[in-house]
C-alpha cells in the first residue's frame, strides 16, 4: 500500500509511558515518525523515550498533564523545537473509574471528566494553533483520539466512563469539521478499542468480579471474549496499528470517521 511511511513526520503521545500509548508510541516510530512521549509518570516515561532511542526513532520526554494548559503549551513547544516539528497527535491519555450508577461519585466523575474529556480538548486546541497554516508548525497534520468500544456498547459499571468516551467521539467529529471548513489542513479521527490486557483492562476485570458481575476476574474476561466476534481481547499491537494508519496518506480522505478495534464486540 502506498502512503503508509511516516518518514519526516513527527508525533506527540499522551499517556504513553505504557499500555497503549507506548505500543502506539513504538508502532509510530517504526513508521518513521519522530515521537514525543508525553506522561505525568517521567520516570517510565523517560525510560519509554529511551527504548524508542535506542531502537533508532528520534524521539524526546515531556512531562504533560493533560488538564493543565499551561503544561500542553510546553509540551508543544518542546516537540517542535526538539524534534523540528508537529504533524501528529495522539490524544490516549485517559483513566477509568469503576462504579455502579447507584454509587457513583462526583469527585470520580469530575475526574474522568478533566482528563479524558478537558484533556483532549486542549489537546485539539493546541495541535490546530501549531498545525495550522499561520501556526508554529504550520504544515497540517493528523488528530486521532483515543475513545473506546464503551462508547458504543452498555456495559455495567462503567458509566461514567462510557460518558467521556462518548464525548471524545463527538469532539473528534466537531473538531473535523471546524479544521475542514476553517482550511487547517488537519485531519480528525479516533478509535474505538476493546478491551486490552493492560494495567487499566485488568483493574477494570478485578473491579468488575469485587461488584460480584463476575465470579472472578477470569469470568469478568471471559465475558468480554464471549461478546467479542472474534473470539479474543485486543492486543496493544491491533490499535497501535489502526492508528498509525489513521495517520498516514493512506487514509488522507478520511476525517470525523470513528473506528472500532474492538474484534466486533460493539457491533
Amino acid at each position: 500500500m502506498n502512503g503508509t511511511t511516516l518518514s519526516g513526520k513527527t508525533a506527540l503521545v499522551t499517556g504513553s509511558a505504557r499500555g497503549i500509548g507506548e505500543a502506539i508510541a513504538t508502532a509510530l516510530g517504526k513508521a518513521g515518525a519522530s515521537v514525543m512521549i508525553t506522561d505525568v509518570l517521567t520516570d517510565l516515561g523517560q525510560q519509554t523515550a529511551a527504548k524508542l532511542g535506542a531502537a533508532g526513532v528520534k524521539t524526546g520526554f515531556a512531562r504533560l498533564d493533560v488538564t493543565d494548559e499551561a503544561q500542553w503549551e510546553a509540551a508543544v513547544a518542546a516537540t517542535i523545537a526538539e524534534l523540528g516539528g508537529y504533524d501528529i497527535l495522539i490524544n490516549n491519555a485517559g483513566i477509568e473509574l469503576t462504579s455502579l450508577m447507584a454509587d457513583v461519585s462526583a469527585a470520580d466523575m469530575r475526574r474522568m471528566c478533566d482528563v479524558n474529556v478537558v484533556g483532549t480538548a486542549l489537546g485539539i486546541k493546541h495541535a490546530f494553533r501549531a498545525m495550522r497554516p499561520d501556526g508554529a508548525a504550520g504544515k497540517g497534520g493528523a488528530i486521532v483520539n483515543i475513545s473506546s468500544v464503551a462508547a458504543t456498547i452498555a456495559y455495567p459499571a462503567i458509566g461514567g466512563y462510557s460518558a467521556t468516551k462518548s464525548a471524545v467521539d463527538r469532539m473528534t467529529r466537531v473538531a473535523a469539521m471546524e479544521a475542514g471548513k476553517l482550511g487547517y489542513g488537519v485531519r480528525v479521527n479516533c478509535v474505538y478499542p476493546g478491551l486490552a490486557a493492560t494495567e487499566m483492562g485488568l483493574k477494570l476485570a478485578q473491579d468488575i468480579a469485587a461488584l460480584g458481575l463476575a465470579a472472578d476476574v477470569n469470568a469478568a474476561v471471559g465475558s468480554v471474549i464471549e461478546q467479542t466476534p472474534l473470539g479474543r481481547l485486543a492486543e496493544v499491537a491491533d490499535i497501535a496499528d489502526a492508528v498509525v494508519f489513521l495517520c498516514t496518506d493512506a487514509a488522507r480522505f478520511i476525517t470525523g470517521a470513528g473506528l472500532p478495534v474492538d474484534g466486533g464486540m460493539g457491533t
